[in-house]
């Protein structure tokens, strides 16, 4: 069962216009959101920021947050989705191909959900990155359906045999490829900025919410290559990872190729905030962070 606009109806019953300007151009925005026990984790947060892209792009939602909201629940419940995704986009809808914008033009809504099971063993063992260039256009802030560069630098990772590609332009680090990247160094977590350079990540705020709560310190200031080379501790961040540990950079090992004592708390941490069974308290689902 998937949302298509306002109706629950099955996937082979849609068909999406050759006209439609996502398809075309890339025109549309989207969302990710996690659900734990079938609890969907800051929804609030996550439409917030759809409402945020689309107007960035200025494109008008085809309906309110909350009937968007209450529609994505409904989807989850139809579903019985435990734990899994939500994926929402909206693209600007259908019209003759020309890059200028038409007027009058209905934005089209497409959602669906996945069963996916959390990534346990790269939470707890971590994930290997290689740096290559970033090479996206200038307006990461916003969650568009543009993705080619990020398809791009995953895939050269993935043939060369590592998990994930952190970028950089002109060896200042901004982000890895669907994630957002923390260092830390004697003590103190540094991340980029939250501007037109990075996509300012739901999960991002929750680290950097946990650290205030934690008391820890953290720069928001971007950092160099050669500064991530010689971190303590490195981690990456998003909806579906999580808090993932960074174990090897090219060809530097981190920590001795282990997840670090801060990367732990603050997923102990995040891991008392992951909803139970709806009532909105937390319980520990997978492992003593600690332990091996």
């Amino acid at each position: 069962m998937i949302l298509f606009n306002n109706q629950f109806t099955e996937r082979d019953k849609v068909n999406i216009d050759m006209e439609d300007r996502g398809y075309q151009f890339g025109d549309g925005v989207y969302e990710v959101v996690r659900v734990y026990n079938g609890v969907c984790f800051r929804m609030e947060s996550h439409m917030a920021r759809l409402k945020r892209s689309a107007a960035e792009i200025g494109m008008t939602l085809p309906y309110s947050l909350e009937n968007i909201e209450q529609l994505l629940l409904k989807l989850v419940e139809k579903n019985a989705i435990h734990t899994g995704n939500v994926y929402i986009q909206i693209s600007r809808g259908v019209a003759p191909r020309d890059h200028q914008i038409p007027a009058n033009i209905t934005p089209i809504l497409l959602a669906n959900t996945k069963e996916v099971e959390r990534p346990i063993y790269k939470i707890k063992e971590g994930i290997s990155c290689i740096l290559t260039e970033d090479v996206r256009w200038l307006r990461c802030d916003i969650k568009s359906l543009n993705l080619l560069g990020s398809v791009m630098a995953t895939q050269k990772a993935n043939q060369l045999g590592y998990g994930e590609a952190i970028l950089h332009r002109r060896n200042m680090v901004t982000e890895a490829s669907s994630k957002n990247v923390f260092m830390i160094k004697d003590g103190t977590i540094k991340t980029h900025p939250a501007n037109h350079l990075i996509l300012d990540g739901i999960t991002r705020v929750e680290v950097l919410d946990i650290a205030k709560e934690k008391n820890l310190p953290v720069v928001e200031e971007a950092f160099s290559t050669d500064e991530l080379l010689q971190a303590d501790e490195v981690f990456v961040t998003s909806t579906t990872a999580e808090i993932t540990p960074v174990t090897k950079i090219d060809e530097t090992i981190i920590n001795k190729g282990q997840s670090g004592p801060i990367t732990q708390m603050l997923q102990q941490a995040f891991e008392q905030r992951i909803p139970k069974h709806g009532d909105g308290s937390s319980v520990s689902l997978f492992f003593s962070i600690g332990q091996k």
